[in-house]
C-alpha cells in the first residue's frame, strides 16, 4: 500500500461529496464545533490512543450572539494512550443549550490501533459508551392561542428529564501526514418520552460524519494544514465544512490563521497559538449566511488545551 495513493483517494471523497451534497443542510442534534480540527476525539471515539501523550481541550461555543435563547455549548475532555500498548482511552462532558432544551452527555471511550506498515500508516476503531440527560423546559414552549385541552397548562409549563444511554463508534486510518475517519453517533435512536401523551415525536437520530485531514510543512517555519467534515443525520441533508490554516513557528510556538467555511450556513476566521507544544489556545468567529445573521452578531468559540508529557 502506498501512502501517496491513499492520500489522492481522500482528497477525492471529500471533494466529491462536497460537490454532489453541498446544496443541502440541516439542522443537527449534536453540538456543532467551528474548531474541530482541534479536538477530533469528540467527533470520533477512534482518535482516543493515536497520539503519543495525554491530552485535555475545554471547548466553549456562544452561537448567535444577541438572538433569544441561542445556542450554547461547553465541553471539557481528556483521552490518550496506553504506555505499552496499542490502546487509547478517553472521556468527556459536554453540556448544549440551544432555547427549551438542553443536553448533558457524559461518554467513556475505549479504542485500539494498529501499525498497516512500516511507513507509519496505522488505523484504528474505538467505541464510546455513556448516558444522555436530556431536559425540556415547558415554561418556555408556547402551544399557541387555543391551547389542545388535552395538555394542562401545568404540565406543559413544568421541567421535564429523560435518561436515557448513549453510544458512538468510530474508524480511523492515520499517518503523520494525513488522516481520514468515519463515525456514527447516537447508536440507538432512542425515542424521548417526556409527556405520557407526547405532543410529537422526538426521537434521536443517527448521525455520520466523514472527516479528513492533509499536513505539508511549507518549509521549516511554516505548515499548511486542510481539513473537511461530512455530517449526515439519518433522512436529513448532508452538511459540508471544509477549513484551511497556515502555521508559523515563533522560536518553541506557533502561530495560526485559517479560513472556514460550512456550506451555505457559515463563514468563519480561525487563530490561536501553541505555546510550547503544551497550551494551545484558539478563537474563531462565524458570520452566518442564513437569514438570521440580521438578527445576531454571529458566533464566537473559544478552545483550551494542554498536552502531557509524551509516554510512548
Amino acid at each position: 500500500m502506498k501512502i501517496f495513493k491513499g492520500k489522492n483517494i481522500i482528497i477525492c471523497v471529500l471533494i466529491g461529496f462536497a460537490l454532489v451534497y453541498g446544496k443541502r443542510t440541516y439542522a443537527q442534534q449534536i453540538p456543532q464545533y467551528t474548531q474541530y480540527m482541534f479536538n477530533t476525539y469528540i467527533t470520533n471515539p477512534a482518535v482516543a490512543g493515536t497520539s503519543n501523550s495525554y491530552q485535555m481541550r475545554l471547548n466553549n461555543r456562544y452561537q448567535w450572539v444577541g438572538f433569544t435563547d441561542a445556542p450554547y455549548t461547553v465541553n471539557i475532555s481528556f483521552w490518550g494512550p496506553f504506555s505499552k500498548r496499542d490502546m487509547g482511552w478517553g472521556a468527556y462532558v459536554s453540556n448544549d443549550v440551544t432555547g427549551p432544551t438542553s443536553r448533558t452527555s457524559a461518554m467513556g471511550t475505549y479504542a485500539y490501533n494498529l501499525q498497516l506498515n512500516d511507513d507509519g500508516l496505522r488505523v484504528s476503531g474505538g467505541i464510546s459508551f455513556g448516558m444522555l440527560l436530556y431536559k425540556l423546559d415547558g415554561s418556555k414552549l408556547t402551544v399557541g392561542e387555543e391551547a389542545d385541552p388535552q395538555y394542562d397548562p401545568a404540565i406543559i409549563g413544568s421541567t421535564k428529564t429523560v435518561v436515557t444511554p448513549d453510544a458512538s463508534i468510530g474508524f480511523y486510518l492515520y499517518s503523520s501526514s494525513f488522516n481520514v475517519g468515519i463515525a456514527a453517533h447516537q447508536l440507538f435512536g432512542q425515542r424521548l418520552k417526556f409527556y405520557q401523551v407526547p405532543i410529537k415525536e422526538n426521537r434521536l437520530k443517527q448521525h455520520i460524519m466523514v472527516s479528513g485531514g492533509y499536513f505539508v510543512p511549507l518549509n521549516r517555519d511554516m505548515n499548511l494544514e486542510a481539513n473537511g467534515i461530512i455530517k449526515y443525520m439519518f433522512n436529513s441533508p448532508m452538511q459540508v465544512e471544509i477549513n484551511g490554516k497556515l502555521e508559523y513557528r515563533l522560536k518553541t510556538s506557533f502561530v495560526w490563521g485559517g479560513l472556514s467555511l460550512r456550506w451555505k450556513d457559515a463563514i468563519s476566521i480561525l487563530m490561536g497559538i501553541d505555546l510550547n507544544k503544551k497550551y494551545k489556545l484558539g478563537y474563531s468567529f462565524d458570520w452566518s449566511l442564513l437569514g438570521i445573521s440580521k438578527y445576531n452578531s454571529g458566533s464566537h468559540e473559544i478552545m483550551l488545551g494542554y498536552m502531557f508529557d509524551k509516554i510512548k
